[in-house]
């Protein structure tokens, strides 16, 4: 499964916390926020290493393409969620490092609470009546 412009068939629709259905584009955006900062709640990574790392927690079942995770990572940053510096990569190059902010820490908790309703009303469709 691929996380990109193109979309991923997860669900068309997604409850937010406030009970108002999102379109699938605000699922998918919504997803991939929240995979990004999962995944900077560890530690700081460029943005290679964040699609990589979400590549390798997913086993594999989930790539984060380029055209998708830095849009994604200007967004997160204009809201204030995650910051960037400039820092030297593993290989050597000089990349942006982005980390989690005090309020990107906040927005995750209430990411993975929303995202967990969400999982837990799928469960409930999906299990036998």
């Amino acid at each position: 499964m691929t996380l990109d412009n193109n979309g991923v068939i997860l669900s068309d629709v997604w409850a937010s916390a406030g009970g108002v259905v999102r379109d699938r584009a605000d699922l998918l955006q919504g997803t991939l926020d929240l995979l990004v900062l999962e995944t900077l709640a560890a530690a700081a990574l460029h943005g290679w290493g964040i699609s990589k790392r979400i590549r390798e927690r997913s086993r594999e079942a989930l790539e984060v393409n380029q055209g998708s995770l830095y849009p994604a990572l200007y967004r997160l940053e204009d809201r204030g969620w995650i910051a960037a510096e400039w820092g030297v990569s593993p290989e050597g190059r000089r990349a942006r490092f982005y980390r989690l902010t005090a309020a990107g820490r906040r927005q995750l908790q209430a990411e993975r609470a929303q995202w967990r309703r969400f999982a837990a009303a799928v469960e409930l469709v999906l299990s036998p009546a």
